[in-house]
């Protein structure tokens, strides 16, 4: 990225040690990195495990790496080492926030707890992305799916008769990185007033959680009787599973469109100003009027028939013509895009969210742009970093170490 967008950035002149890997925590530093902050992604000399994990290319840093880690520099260090210590110790020094995701403890057996973080560097922001916080689960090993299903998303994701399911979302990784960015943020904004940095901690299941809050909302309604806007006949003492049902105040389903491929649907919210349309678009105006029908009160105990009113009609047209026809009435709407759609979906590229981005080694790839609009904090999507490209960069031009150590220090296994 060029110095002078740089400079107009929000968080130009933060330097971010981003000592994570996998998914949860590069997540947050790459939204780091595209807010302008310097993300400096410390590796051990083999390199975070996702350069390799799910290669389409032989001996090219995978996708599931490239996509988590755009707009970083890479230095690599041996943290078990004397010398590797040393240079961390520097590196805190010199950073205003640190990010991790290892497992509890961890940090602290480098040598490099809280307490001697602070000792080092007391303006720094810690921040540690665990699976769980303190108590029974903390040692529990943690994956996306674990935290959506210790987080209550599995448990009311799915249909009613089957087995819960998880998200395509990754609610568990990436929505704990989100979590953490506000954390860091809060955190830097309170060291303008205080001079300290701070601890922040985020758990993948506390996040999940946070996420799944309508369904807490919907347990504790549980005990006043059953959930009218639920499709459900049969309630017990938990939040049932329930489809599509929208989970708000006005009831949604997904429908089926022509001509019945796998994402042939299209979701529809049925507002009660939308009644009405909807009848004449189905071609069952009757309904309008008829009080079996007329009133939300009457529709809910008959969603499921309702339901398939609307996907009679729309089970004849392609779905973007039903998005068509219920847009024009106002009636809120969305077809189900796949991957394959979105990767190819022309707003998302104009709005920068789909983009394509050059890489030494595998050529162009697509990844996702930054969801962050700033007006005064551009962003330009950059490839990932190359394993250690920026050793000398740092080392040399920052940290003042001659060419000879460097030499050494690789030669030694130390970065």
């Amino acid at each position: 990225m060029s110095q002078a967008l740089e400079a107009h950035q929000a968080l130009s002149g933060i330097r971010v040690l981003d000592m994570t890997h996998v998914q949860s925590g590069p997540s947050a530093t790459q939204l780091l990195a595209w807010l302008g902050a310097d993300v400096i992604k410390l590796e051990n000399v083999t390199g975070d495990i996702t350069r390799k994990q799910l290669r389409d290319l032989p001996d090219v840093d995978s996708l599931y790496f490239t996509m988590l880690n755009c707009n970083k520099r890479s230095i690599t260090l041996n943290t078990k080492s004397e010398r590797g210590k040393e240079l961390l110790t520097e590196l805190i020094r010199r950073s205003d926030v640190l990010v991790e995701n290892f497992g509890p403890g961890a940090v602290d057996r480098m040598g490099f707890s809280w307490e001697r973080i602070q000792e080092i560097n007391p303006r720094l922001v810690y921040a540690s992305i665990k699976g769980f916080g303190d108590g029974p689960y903390t040692k529990f090993k943690a994956y996306e799916v674990v935290a959506q299903a210790m987080g209550g998303s599995m448990s009311t994701t799915g249909f009613e008769d089957g087995p819960p399911l998880a998200t395509g979302a990754q609610i568990g990784d990436s929505g704990t990185g989100v979590h953490c960015v506000a954390g860091i943020l809060a955190a830097l904004y309170q060291r303008t007033h205080t001079g300290r940095g701070q601890r922040v901690n985020v758990a993948m299941q506390h996040a999940v959680l946070n996420l799944c809050r309508v369904k807490l909302r919907d347990q504790q309604r549980l005990a006043h009787g059953p959930l009218a806007e639920y499709p459900n006949e049969d309630f017990g003492d938990e939040v049932p599973r329930s489809g599509n049902a929208s989970g708000g105040g006005q009831p949604g389903w997904a429908v089926k469109c022509a001509p019945g491929g796998p994402n042939d649907y299209v979701y529809v919210i049925v507002q009660p100003v939308g009644w009405e349309p909807i009848t004449r678009l189905i071609g069952r105006p009757e309904l309008a009027d008829d009080p079996e029908w007329a009133s939300p009160e009457a529709r809910l105990p008959k969603l499921a028939k309702m339901f398939q009113l609307i996907e009679e009609w729309s089970s004849t047209l392609p779905k973007w013509e039903v998005l068509e026809q219920l847009t024009a009435h106002n009636i809120p709407c969305g077809p189900i895009l796949s991957t394959k759609e979105i990767v190819e979906d022309a707003s998302l590229a104009a709005n920068e969210m789909i983009v394509e981005v050059d890489h030494p080694e595998r050529g162009s790839f697509t990844t996702v742009g930054s969801p962050l609009k700033l007006s005064d904090s551009p962003v330009r999507v950059e490839r990932s970093p190359l394993l250690g490209e920026h050793n000398e960069e740092v080392y040399v031009g920052e940290l003042g170490l001659g060419d000879e150590e460097v030499r050494l220090l690789k030669t030694n296994g130390v970065i």
